[in-house]
């Protein structure tokens, strides 16, 4: 018997859930790909929350409507030459306070002024009052990426842990949650987060929740949790029955145990693929509603009041901004998206 130890030690160990999953993400380049731009706008995120990036995106650095320095400087007019060719005129008879113009302009060019040099182009532009395209892209990614994602989260863990509970012990558990649940469904998706928006911003909540960012994320998670619990109840209900649940239930595993943590990593492709899809689509909500000013507060920037604010500079033929805030809010949707995706097929036990 002591010489099976060795034996037994020397044979090979067969990698862990985690292990061949990264293993299976290593091989899809496209998954990596996304991995890499996603991370690279996370510690972007990172970054702007800590200060280190975009923290002066308020600060006039430019000319009004500065263009992107590819685009070169804008050609503007020669107020001076026009005004040099007009006619001097003599403003004493007809102004009393002409003869003191000249000891005012004496005394101003004694009283020192910081005056900030401004430049003409910038990376990407600049919006109506000079600041920085750039700048605002970066913070308005701060504060959509970071709504989309804390929303999504709240709304998975609620239908997650809300359709576990119902999918697994079923009986009048399943028939309280179904109620809840068709009461949430009853009303459209995109009206009752309005409502909800008008609620925190006007209505009776708005003093408690001073802070539009939580107020947005409360309210995304609040009407979002249902199509997960949905899917996750359905899972549960498939997988209580099977063979590896009885298992643990004849060794002794209690119900917590079954369901997180026998039931609950093989159905995470499911939860993962829904995560993905509700950050997508919050993130598109925040855009909405603070397009419609009834996200973010006025004093902060994200994507959706970047576009709120373009509609007005397209008009004129300044773009830029448009460009900037649709730009960097494609990459990081098509980029997670895909990278969940990468993650469902490294993740599915159909698959290994």
């Amino acid at each position: 018997m002591p010489a099976e130890a060795p034996v037994l030690a020397a044979l090979p160990q067969s990698p862990g859930v985690w292990a061949q999953a990264w293993k299976r993400l290593r091989q899809d380049k496209v998954g990596l790909i996304s991995l890499w731009i996603v991370s690279v706008f996370l510690i972007l995120v990172l970054l702007a929350q800590a200060g280190f990036v975009a923290a002066d995106w308020q600060r006039e650095v430019a000319e009004p409507f500065a263009p992107p320095t590819v685009l070169g400087p804008a050609e503007k007019q020669a107020a001076d030459e026009v005004a040099a060719k007009l006619p001097n005129v003599d403003l004493s008879d007809i102004d009393p306070l002409a003869p003191r113009y000249q000891e005012w302009a004496e005394r101003a060019a004694q009283v020192k002024n910081v005056i900030v040099e401004k430049s003409e182009t910038r990376a990407f532009g600049a919006d109506r009052l000079g600041r920085d395209v750039l700048a605002k892209a970066i913070k308005g990614a701060q504060i959509s990426i970071l709504v989309g994602i804390a929303a999504a989260f709240m709304a998975t863990l609620l239908g997650t842990f809300l359709g576990a509970l119902a999918g697994y012990f079923g009986g009048w558990v399943d028939d309280v949650l179904e109620w809840v649940y068709n009461v949430f469904t009853a009303m459209p998706y995109i009206l009752l987060i309005f409502a909800l928006a008008a609620v925190f911003k006007s209505g009776p909540l708005a003093k408690t929740f001073t802070n539009g960012i939580a107020a947005v994320v409360i309210i995304l998670a609040a009407v979002g949790w249902t199509s997960i619990y949905r899917l996750v109840r359905a899972e549960y209900i498939k997988h209580r029955g099977r063979e590896y649940v009885r298992a643990a239930e004849a060794i002794g595993a209690g119900h917590g145990l079954r369901m997180f943590g026998h039931i609950l990593p093989n159905i995470s492709h499911v939860v993962l693929v829904q995560l993905s899809l509700h950050v997508v689509s919050f993130i598109k909500a925040e855009v909405i509603l603070s397009f419609l000013g009834l996200g973010v507060p006025i004093d902060m920037v994200s994507w959706g009041t970047m576009l709120s604010d373009a509609q007005t500079e397209l008009v004129l033929g300044y773009w830029w901004q448009l460009a900037a805030a649709t730009l960097f809010m494609a990459v990081f949707v098509t980029a997670f998206a895909l990278l969940t995706d990468a993650l469902r097929d490294a993740l599915d036990p159909k698959l290994r």
